[in-house]
């Protein structure tokens, strides 16, 4: 059957009625038919999963695969032939081109991710449709009947809280939506996280939002400028995304915008991987996704405990299949059913914390910046393979660069240090220090790196 947009929609609803063992037969089916799809049309899965059985249902028989690996082996990993990371690297320089098909054919979306590193990422149609057809529906579980039509009396209007200048995975499917138009096109509008925070709170002012979607950290500041009635919105639903959350979090959003809060866990790779529940709980789209909290040596974490990292599999994107991908996250997955009655497995995430840097100013006050400010300035810049900015001081930045091969480490620092100091100046803070650090990027003892280190 032809997974038309409206057969996507009416599909998820379907499973969702007729529970789990429907869901899990479709886990199954989609997971079967990608494998095969992948080592079909890709040589480097083609070869890593010689051996296995011709049907793959079961997940733990594939092996686990990363971010270094996988872009390590682009050319090979991506089934179309006429996609190649030379081309896809210099699409993504261009930002005259964010939003617009690459071969005519995909959304192009680049992320360093927590992990510091850069990844280039390939999304077909398919991967957009469902996760459109997912959203639509929590949506319309968040909004219930009663909340859609005041919705829809209010003018619909979303405002969407992204990372501009560049192909983020949300700015540069915003940017599609508005360049093909359409009725969906007409109710978004993009606000940027780089906007100094009293042009982002008159413009927020002015606008109005229904449904404010975007990074954590960034709501959390607005949340901050509505405490203090500066800002001044009613929205009917707030979904905060990207970064870890905690219940105090949601619960102080919800009290200063008088509104409802819900969440999402996801990454670039799966933007549909969950959404949260009125119980505070995050709910895997299983029927579009597989997620496994692992241990160490990538055999399962019981329920109720927390896990060493996570493996997702994503069951839509096809030219790019991501197969039992580490995505380096520490998650729980609840022991038993949710109180909200979905027939989704629930879990709680620790991984992946944004973390906000405030720095004094000169009257007495203080400024403070998403994380996202300052990992998108450095994903932007060329000939860098790491990054990690560190607060050492209240006014103070320092900063540790992992250079890509080939490139010059001197010219790479100037322009990040004329980067840095225009954000820092732009946002009232040209009295902060940056200095350059001599050593590379720190890990944590969990191996992972932080890419933005606030003061203790």
């Amino acid at each position: 059957m032809s997974e038309s947009k409206a057969w996507l929609g009416r599909d998820i609803r379907r499973a969702r009625r007729q529970g789990t063992a429907a869901i899990m037969r479709r886990q199954r089916d989609r997971l079967a038919g990608l494998v095969a799809y992948a080592r079909a049309a890709s040589p480097y899965y083609r070869e890593l999963y010689r051996g296995l059985p011709e049907r793959v249902e079961d997940p733990a028989l594939l092996p686990v695969t990363d971010k270094k690996t996988l872009m390590g082996h682009f050319d090979d990993w991506v089934t179309d032939r006429d996609v190649t990371q030379e081309k896809v690297r210099a699409f993504a320089g261009d930002p005259d081109l964010i939003g617009r098909r690459f071969a005519g054919k995909y959304l192009v979306a680049t992320t360093s991710g927590t992990s510091g590193r850069r990844g280039l990422f390939v999304l077909d149609d398919r991967y957009m449709d469902v996760g459109s057809a997912l959203i639509s529906r929590a949506l319309a579980s968040w909004l219930g009947p009663a909340g859609i039509v005041r919705a829809a009396l209010r003018g619909g209007r979303f405002a969407h809280l992204v990372a501009t200048g560049g192909h983020y995975a949300s700015f540069a499917g915003y940017s599609r939506v508005i360049r093909e138009g359409g009725r969906r096109g007409k109710l978004l509008r993009a606000f940027s996280v780089h906007t100094p925070m009293p042009q982002l709170v008159a413009r927020l002012n002015a606008y109005r939002p229904t449904v404010v979607i975007g990074y954590t950290s960034t709501i959390m500041l607005l949340t901050a400028e509505q405490e203090a009635g500066r800002l001044h919105i009613d929205p009917l639903l707030i979904l905060p995304a990207g970064e870890t959350m905690t219940t105090r979090d949601t619960d102080r959003i919800a009290r200063a915008f008088r509104t409802t809060v819900r969440t999402a866990y996801a990454a670039t790779e799966c933007t549909y991987l969950s959404h949260s529940c009125a119980e505070g709980w995050y709910h895997v789209n299983s029927d579009w996704a597989v997620l496994e909290p692992v241990d160490a040596g990538h055999r399962p974490t019981p329920p109720g405990e927390f896990s060493h990292t996570v493996l997702i599999s994503n069951l839509a994107n096809r030219v790019q299949p991501f197969l039992r991908y580490d995505l380096g996250d520490s998650v729980l997955l609840r022991p038993g059913p949710c109180p909200c009655g979905s027939p989704l497995p629930a879990i709680r995430v620790r991984g992946r914390a944004g973390d906000v840097l405030t720095f004094p100013t000169g009257s007495g006050g203080h400024v403070s910046l998403s994380p996202l400010a300052f990992g998108t300035l450095f994903d932007r810049t060329p000939g860098i393979e790491l990054f990690q900015i560190e607060q050492t001081a209240p006014s103070t930045l320092r900063v540790r660069l992992l250079p890509a091969a080939g490139a010059d480490p001197d010219r790479t620092w100037q322009t990040v240090l004329q980067e840095l100091t225009r954000l820092l100046a732009g946002n009232g803070l040209g009295h902060v220090a940056v200095q350059r650090a001599e050593e590379p990027p720190r890990q944590t003892p969990g191996g992972k790196y932080r890419t933005v280190i606030p003061l203790p």
